[in-house]
């Protein structure tokens, strides 16, 4: 699990963000969880990165510190000593989550108390790593976490916590946004956070042991798209606590393309009932599996859906639901599909023949 984001000045008209620690979780001897081919401490850094060359390439000004830029074992305490040391004004902590093989989503966290045992599990999962650090976690002894000191500290850190709150919100509203499952925002008592002299939120990206979710996270792609929400939710928080007024949105250079997409003219086979792009209009749909090899369209895989077909670097991809410039028709499906079963469901973009990111689509149905 990564540990979060972390906002230590008290907000006012004059208030500015100066610092940002990431903190990519894990690392070293400590992997992380793992899938069939992803580790978290790989994937975890990759994103951090990523986050933090957005940040300084938008906002030069902007004091961007690493808790870790390598594959280093850094102690939990040392993470919170990095960031207070920063005189950070956020505290970013990145993870990836584990569990049973249908489990996926994100979700973000801030420090207080855990109210279920699936929460309970993840904190004590990420505050196990402790074992492996010289003194085998004797130094954390003295951390109360117990319900009556959580809720001391919550009262104490009353500013820190609510900002920590609101950019939790926005993560998770970006999060939702590119098509991920939203988990929500939760508490719980993270070792990580409790030193942190600031706001600070822990995000667990998606489930490395969900083989669809593990396929997106352990993919370059998937991890620009993360990146790219993590710094688009950076954005509108940074905006609301300097009290300013987002008037059009900050769009980084050469912005990543949907998970798995990088060529930009995909291949739409015909197939024997004229299954070809349904409209030459700019529509949205939702991809809901991608396969090495083709798969019919009558496949009990597609659980009767009407189905369509395009294929990309080799890879063949099928989606469902037309919608013709609306993106909000195309949200909301996306949602049934998770329900029915396709966990790793996701909002795509076509022009005709041509798959687009969705800004470029939301641009072209303007028009």
């Amino acid at each position: 699990m990564c540990s979060g984001f972390v906002l230590s000045q008290a907000q006012g008209p004059k208030a500015k963000i100066n610092t940002v620690v990431i903190d990519a979780g894990h690392g070293g001897k400590d992997p992380g969880c793992h899938g069939g081919f992803a580790h978290e401490k790989e994937v975890c850094l990759s994103m951090a990165l990523k986050l933090g060359k957005r940040i300084k390439e938008n906002y030069p000004h902007i004091n961007v510190v690493y808790t870790r830029q390598t594959d280093v074992f850094v102690e939990l305490i040392e993470r919170a000593n990095i960031a207070n040391k920063a005189n950070a004004d956020l505290f970013i902590c990145i993870h990836a989550n584990s569990g049973a093989s249908s489990a996926y989503g994100t979700e973000t966290y801030v420090l207080g108390l855990h109210r279920t045992e699936s929460q309970q599990k993840v904190m004590e999962r990420e505050n196990a790593i402790v074992s492996l650090e010289d003194d085998k976690g004797a130094k954390y002894k003295a951390f109360d976490l117990t319900a009556d000191a959580m809720i001391a500290i919550q009262l104490q850190q009353n500013v820190n916590l609510n900002n920590a709150i609101k950019f939790a919100q926005f993560l998770q509203k970006e999060f939702k946004g590119i098509g991920r499952s939203d988990r929500g925002v939760k508490q719980a008592g993270f070792l990580v956070l409790y030193k942190t002299a600031m706001p600070s939120v822990l995000i667990e990206t998606g489930f490395l042991t969900n083989p669809n979710e593990e396929r997106f996270l352990g993919n370059v792609q998937g991890q620009d798209q993360m990146a790219k929400a993590m710094f688009d939710a950076f954005v509108s928080y940074k905006s609301q606590y300097e009290g300013k007024t987002i008037t059009s949105p900050v769009i980084p250079p050469n912005p990543p393309k949907d998970p798995i997409a990088s060529d930009p003219k995909p291949v739409v086979p015909k197939e024997g009932g004229g299954n070809k792009t349904p409209t030459n209009e700019v529509f949205f749909s939702v991809q809901i599996l991608s396969s090495d090899s083709k798969v019919p369209l009558s496949s009990p895989k597609f659980k009767g859906l009407k189905v369509y077909e395009y294929r990309q670097n080799d890879v063949f991809k099928y989606y469902s639901g037309i919608f013709i410039k609306d993106l909000s028709g195309a949200k909301k499906y996306r949602e049934e599909m998770v329900a029915k079963g396709f966990s790793s469901a996701f909002v795509i973009a076509f022009s005709g023949e041509e798959r687009v990111s969705i800004e470029k689509a939301i641009k072209l149905a303007e028009k």
